[in-house]
């Protein structure tokens, strides 16, 4: 009963694949793949807009939506009628191809990104022996947008706020790179399934996640902040900060293209989340090897929305950094440790075939990333001091 469940949504595909002609089923079943990415995904964004905006507002002592449906969860139908009936105003002299051009564009490689994960097991939409690669592929085509975005305005400002966000994103695409690359050296794939599988056994009744490694709890931490700067989200939200250049790259956008760079943004978020869970957090397993009667495709949305919350919790309890701390941050502590724990899997790796204890491992291999994160971190405290202006009333 527990496997018919587990694979209830593949034998349905299969079932539905098998009624159509012969010539026509492989085209179906690519469509069959793509439906529910277009459907799960959007509406995931627009109820976690609602919880996001509820949530903030109990962290702040208020309501939050409280208007539209029951309890307001119909908020996002009246924002999603608001961008579609607002004017669309395009500035005299943008380019308008262009500026019409650029949210489009960065919604289309997002959905792209989805094809590659393993929602569950034997639901892979497109396993690609490249998985990890083509996931950071068609991701770079975010900054590219951006600017498209900035340049297309014909504003100094939206100019400038896409430079910013450009710089940023490029500065922690960096470590979110190399977070990664040591799982792939653990497994010796790029293949996402085969690293899902790689975490898929049990020592005893705890299952064999890379995050509960010291390379891998480290590389979880640095994936997970560079995860936010990527997605621009607090406290790394400086691109769209309304506090600084005006709202960033998107300030001549209105109505419903300013929805698509909305749009963009949490999808691109959900998908790097997703990425993280398949990488460290063990994918579509369970925790414990008496929990995987739980479908696979549960526990993966399940830790999805883990993530989300942490996210949420994150955005109202952490305070906005300054440009300066940000870059600093990325390539004075990020990038060195992203560099160390890479050195660090290799002698996780090589101590385990000499036969090291596991908790030796553990103990050599903590202390070589602990003694280099005290030392930066100590170095930062002393970049992030208050600042005293000699000349101001």
């Amino acid at each position: 009963m527990a496997d018919k469940l587990d694979q209830f949504f593949v034998s349905l595909k299969h079932w539905a694949v098998g009624i159509f002609p012969e010539a026509w089923q492989p085209l179906i079943s690519i469509l069959l793949s793509i439906a529910p990415i277009l459907a799960v995904f959007p509406a995931l964004f627009a109820l976690t807009t609602v919880i996001e905006r509820k949530g903030l507002g109990r962290i702040q002592n208020r309501l939050g939506p409280n208007r539209v449906g029951p309890y307001g969860f119909l908020q996002f139908a009246a924002d999603g009628i608001k961008a579609l009936i607002k004017e669309d105003v395009v500035p005299r002299a943008a380019d308008k191809v262009v500026h019409f051009l650029a949210p489009v564009a960065l919604v289309v490689p997002v959905f792209l990104a989805y094809s590659v994960l393993p929602f569950g097991r034997n639901m892979t939409p497109l396993d690609l022996d490249a998985g990890v690669l083509f996931f950071f592929a068609v991701g770079s085509a975010t900054e590219l947008t951006l600017f498209m975005a900035g340049w297309s305005s014909r504003n100094k400002y939206s100019l400038l706020g896409a430079m910013r966000a450009i710089a940023q994103m490029i500065s922690y695409e960096l470590p979110l790179v190399l977070s990664s690359l040591s799982v792939v050296m653990m497994v010796g794939s790029l293949s996402l399934p085969k690293i899902v599988e790689a975490q898929n056994a049990y020592s005893g009744t705890i299952a064999h996640w890379h995050v509960f490694t010291p390379w891998g709890l480290a590389g979880f931490i640095l994936f997970f902040i560079s995860s936010l700067a990527e997605a621009n989200r607090s406290p790394f939200d400086m691109p769209e900060a309304e506090s600084e250049i005006i709202a960033g790259y998107f300030v001549e956008y209105s109505g419903f293209k300013f929805a698509l760079f909305f749009l963009g943004e949490y999808l691109g978020l959900f998908a790097v989340a997703g990425l993280g869970i398949t990488l460290f957090l063990g994918g579509w397993t369970a925790p414990f090897s008496w929990l995987t009667w739980i479908p696979s495709w549960a526990w993966f949305f399940l830790k999805l929305f883990v993530m989300i919350a942490v996210f949420i919790w994150i955005r109202g309890t952490v305070p906005r950094l300054r440009a300066d701390q940000l870059m600093n941050f990325a390539w004075k502590f990020m990038l060195p440790m992203a560099l160390l724990n890479i050195v660090v899997t290799g002698v996780w790796h090589f101590s385990g075939q000499a036969g090291w204890s596991f908790l030796i491992r553990w103990l050599v291999c903590g202390a070589v990333l602990l003694v280099p994160y005290l030392l930066l971190g100590r170095a930062l405290e002393m970049k992030f001091a208050r600042r005293t202006y000699r000349y101001a009333n």
